[in-house]
């Protein structure tokens, strides 16, 4: 009788992001259909939304429940801090009771967005150590990396990167900022972001013309780098995204708005204050399955979010990006809208009207264009999962693969 594996799942999961859950749906899909033997659990951010929606056990992340508060008086800094020791030990047991641990894609090597080393780089670098010591094989699979100005976080990003069994990246640039922060990347794959794995609404009737338009929104204030001027950065974008949604108010369009946080409510709220209209309604998305059928009946969609634009891009619709970071104009090239991204940080909603309309002028040919990037995709998401199982769950009498590697 064949063993059960033991398989550990962990991240920012069941926190409200819907791109994370996504890629946590994407890996328990491909368990549950080449091993199924296997007995999954998670070490995650949100352990009570997780065990509710995949029905695994699931376990917090940290030992601190005010993690993500702001401590300010002197009784908070000190649970902190001793939540990051309790943490090492519980990090530590929880690795060793598993046989492979996978980290499902997400952005876990980068710091695109407000980042502190002692979050989560911090709770990584636990992990992947864990995992070398205890002979744990943890697996990076499909993340994200981008290159890290900041000292601290950039050294534990590194270092999980090091320590970690296996890698692949979900764009070819990740890879390459690894292999800039001294990784070596010599036998780390590329793949498609693990969303593109996930199932497919079928299309929905056309809803006559002008047809909806998806406005996928986010509470964005910049990166590690722009602490400085983020209310800035927060101020322009919001403005230029209620001008654009005003603008297309005037012209008729009705348009659906998308978040894909719960942070993101607030960015909904400020545009329906601003735009007072019954053409401009608010979708309350659970999942990216939620968010692709929103799209479906959409003609167009405009979004920030990397994981909205996966979902319009997988669902065929023609998109704009508004993009906050070089893995948003990557996708887009990838799937042949290079053309159509607009900087997050500097709304021009004239400029992103015209960007819009020329957009829209080509929407067959775009959906022509993605109908077959979408089957490229699926393709090399196959031999993602095939090269998953040689990595971590090799026949019997075969040496894992991470036996073989030293720290890079």
């Amino acid at each position: 009788m064949k063993t059960a594996t033991r398989v550990g799942v962990f991240g920012l999961l069941g926190s409200g992001n819907l791109g994370n859950d996504g890629s946590l749906e994407a890996v328990l899909g491909y368990l549950r259909a080449e091993h199924p033997e296997a007995v999954v659990d998670a070490l995650c951010g949100g352990p009570e939304a997780v065990t509710t929606r995949f029905g695994i056990p699931a376990t917090r992340l940290h030992w601190n429940r005010a993690e993500y508060r702001t401590a300010s008086r002197a009784g908070a800094i000190a649970a902190k801090g001793l939540g990051k020791l309790v943490d090492v030990f519980r990090t530590a047991a929880w690795v060793r009771r598993h046989d492979v641990v996978i980290v499902p894609g997400m952005g876990v090597l980068e710091a695109t967005l407000p980042l502190r080393p002692w979050g989560f780089p911090y709770s990584l670098f636990l992990l992947c150590a864990s995992g070398r010591l205890l002979g744990t094989r943890v697996a990076l699979v499909g993340v994200g990396a981008a290159e890290i100005g900041n000292r601290p976080t950039r050294a534990l990003v590194r270092w999980s990167a090091r320590l970690a069994a296996y890698r692949s990246y979900r764009d070819a640039q990740s890879r390459d900022a690894m292999r800039a922060m001294g990784v070596d990347t010599a036998r780390d794959e590329v793949y498609p972001d693990l969303a593109f794995s996930l199932p497919t609404p079928e299309p929905s009737a056309p809803s006559g013309s002008p047809g909806p338009v998806c406005v996928g929104v986010m509470d964005f204030h910049g990166g590690n780098d722009d602490r400085a001027r983020a209310e800035e950065i927060h101020r322009r974008y919001l403005d230029g995204t209620i001008r654009f949604v005003r603008a297309l108010v005037e012209e008729g369009r009705p348009v659906r708005l998308l978040t894909g946080d719960q942070c993101d409510a607030a960015v909904v709220d400020a545009i329906l204050d601003a735009v007072d209209s019954p053409l401009v309604t608010a979708a309350e998305p659970a999942s990216l399955a939620d968010l692709m059928k929103e799209m479906t009946v959409a003609d167009t969609v405009v979004a920030v979010r990397y994981h909205n634009l996966i979902c319009a891009l997988k669902t065929g619709t023609p998109v704009l990006a508004l993009s906050y970071a070089a893995k948003s104009d990557a996708l887009m090239d990838r799937m042949g809208l290079g053309a159509y991204c607009h900087p997050a940080r500097e709304v021009d909603a004239d400029r992103l009207l015209e960007q819009f309309r020329a957009l829209e002028k080509r929407s067959a040919e775009l959906r022509r264009t993605l109908a077959e990037r979408n089957l490229a995709a699926a393709r090399q998401l196959q031999d993602q999962f095939t090269a998953l199982t040689a990595a971590l769950f090799p026949a019997p009498g075969h040496a894992h693969p991470h036996t073989l590697r030293k720290a890079s």
